[in-house]
């Protein structure tokens, strides 16, 4: 079954799209709140947040069908093995639907590709909910970054993502394009960093984007014209 949803005809299909992000470090739980509260209100995917959040989002959340979804060794990926499968753990006990897992960033770049597979194969076994993992393709090579995906692919992830958007560069078409050519129509890909309007957003999904996020969600959505 192909992951990739039809290319978006209205501004609610539009939202499906989307995970709302609040990753901010500094990030209250009054913004947070809010968040919640615009992804309900717009039928967004999902809210993506920080740990310290998860538990709250899940509670302001409860009896929609926005999922919380929880970033995992943000935003350096250079943790060990056994704190990325313990911190994974706590966020799925904490009401986390959603693991967005920041690939193991210095063995992608050194082309230690065991050593990624095991790590990130480590993770997904332990995960109870689906994973993302991020590539952080603005720090990569098009060669890492598909290798870095084809990894991913074989350690059991769900999707593959961009980036962070704490790193250099973003959700590109060159990145979604070749991350889709990887993925297949197996694993979702989604575009992040740097998506703030409703054209990008349409231009990332005809590329192969599947997933998109965002942090200008609501303004993405309101610039729909049909």
């Amino acid at each position: 079954m192909s992951t990739r949803p039809a290319r978006p005809t209205s501004r609610s299909e539009l939202a499906a799209f989307i995970d709302h992000t609040v990753l901010a470090e500094s990030a209250t739980s009054a913004q947070v709140a809010q968040a919640c509260d615009e992804a309900r209100q717009h039928g967004f995917a999902a809210v993506c947040l920080r740990a310290p959040h998860v538990a709250e989002a899940r509670r302001r959340l409860a009896g929609s069908s926005v999922k919380v979804a929880a970033v995992v060794d943000f935003p350096l990926g250079e943790g060990s093995t056994a704190a990325r499968v313990a911190e994974a753990a706590a966020l799925v006990a904490d009401g986390a639907e959603e693991l967005d897992l920041v690939a193991p960033l210095p063995d992608l770049l050194a082309g230690r590709w065991r050593a990624a597979f095991e790590d990130l194969r480590a993770v997904v076994a332990a995960s109870a909910a689906p994973v993302k993992v991020i590539l952080e393709t603005g720090l990569l090579t098009p060669d890492q970054a598909a290798a870095g995906a084809a990894v991913a692919r074989a350690a059991g992830a769900a999707s593959v993502k961009t980036s962070t958007g704490f790193g250099r560069g973003g959700a590109t078409i060159e990145a979604v394009a070749l991350l889709r050519a990887v993925a297949g129509e197996v694993l979702g890909v989604k575009a992040s960093g740097g998506i703030r309007t409703t054209a990008q957003a349409l231009a990332l999904i005809e590329a192969g984007a599947s997933r998109l996020g965002a942090s200008a969600s609501v303004a993405i959505v309101e610039g729909w014209e049909g």
